[in-house]
């Protein structure tokens, strides 16, 4: 198979993974998530609201 189709896929979990990040939920959950679902993911990820800081006083 083509590599460039992995190494593709492979930055699209890294992006998730901060993306999930920034919606404060788990960026390795999310990482893992993409490499199964990889475009889906992320789309399941834009549409996702963002959570409360739970460390907020």
């Amino acid at each position: 198979m083509d590599n460039q189709y992995f190494v593709g896929w492979g930055t699209l979990a890294l992006i998730n993974a901060g993306l999930a990040q920034g919606k404060n939920r788990t960026g390795l959950n999310w990482f893992l998530l993409s490499l199964l679902l990889g475009p889906l993911a992320t789309l399941l990820l834009l549409l996702a609201e963002k959570r409360e800081d739970s460390k907020k006083l």
